[in-house]
């Protein structure tokens, strides 16, 4: 049977620290996983060699057998009698202890794997049990516009060729993930799936600049309303309001429609606030009785 090095499948040296290993093997295992090589010999063989390699160096009592007896770690105890048994044997015959030139190299991993077998990944007296390894985790983007970001509701993605239904809830900020349980990539050996973690992008909108739950828009204020006072509509997100405008209110005052915001993310009737920007209009094409009713508003004013 052939030496395996599974440091070196693994790339990691022979000092390296658990950490190392686990780093090393879940970096690989993604880039060979077969979700995400269908069809492909090669990617499966090598994370079929992955999985065996980090069986046997993630666990400190393999990974000890391992480096003392090398190919045979899965049968160290059974090989450490057979040294043992061989020492007396030479004894006894008057030889000078073990030596590779009686008992080992090739014609000792032949005898353990007839007697013992050599399965890829068996673990130690577990009649060639596979170890079970959870699923890839998948990432998935899921774009909305800012008006169905406010509302609680269902979308359908596919996701490795099944159908996820998934119900999104209403305040769903830009760049936020949630993770779905169990609908990543396939366990391996019956292991568990992995889980699906995905980031909205929330598209952005003409009318409304969104800040976290708050919302802010500019509209157009005639000259007249702003300076006599009045009423204005104003488009929210999902309807419209009316709101008083006060005298002689100046260009670029703010107001805010309280709760008439976004909807906060998970808490049942909390909204944002509106912020309302008044873009003041000057007049234009004004009649000559227009203009001289302004000529004589301005010499009323310098008169003051």
């Amino acid at each position: 049977m052939a030496f395996i090095d599974y440091y070196q499948i693994l790339g990691v040296d022979k000092k390296a620290s658990d950490k190392d290993i686990k780093n090393a093997y879940r970096k690989l295992a993604r880039k060979y996983h077969p979700d995400l090589n269908p069809n492909d010999a090669e990617a499966n063989k090598k994370f079929q060699q992955l999985n065996e390699a980090n069986e046997v160096l993630s666990d400190p009592e393999k990974r000890k057998k391992y480096d003392q007896y090398g190919e045979n770690w899965q049968h160290g105890e059974q090989y450490a009698q057979q040294q043992q048994q061989s020492r007396q044997q030479n004894t006894y015959a008057g030889g000078q202890g073990y030596g590779s030139d009686n008992f080992g190299g090739d014609d000792f991993s032949d005898f353990f794997q007839s007697m013992f077998g050599g399965q890829p990944g068996a673990r130690s007296g577990g009649g060639g049990r596979q170890a079970k390894y959870r699923g890839q985790d998948l990432n998935a983007e899921l774009k909305l516009s800012l008006k169905e970001s406010a509302e609680t509701h269902k979308q359908t993605l596919t996701v490795n060729g099944k159908n996820i239904r998934i119900t999104i809830p209403a305040g769903m900020e830009n760049g936020q993930t949630i993770k779905i349980g169990g609908h990543g990539g396939r366990g391996v050996n019956g292991g568990p799936a992995g889980d699906l973690f995905i980031t909205f992008q929330i598209a952005d909108d003409l009318r409304f600049k969104r800040n976290g739950s708050d919302l802010n828009c500019t509209i157009k204020l005639d000259l007249y309303t702003a300076i006599l006072g009045g009423e204005v509509t104003v488009h929210t997100l999902n309807s419209k309001v009316k709101i008083k405008v006060k005298p002689e209110t100046q260009n670029g005052t703010k107001v805010k429609l309280k709760g008439k915001g976004l909807p906060i993310y998970k808490k049942e009737n909390e909204f944002g606030d509106l912020y309302v920007t008044y873009d003041i209009q000057i007049p234009v094409n004004l009649s000559d009785k227009q203009k001289a009713l302004f000529e004589e508003l301005a010499k009323e004013s310098v008169s003051k």
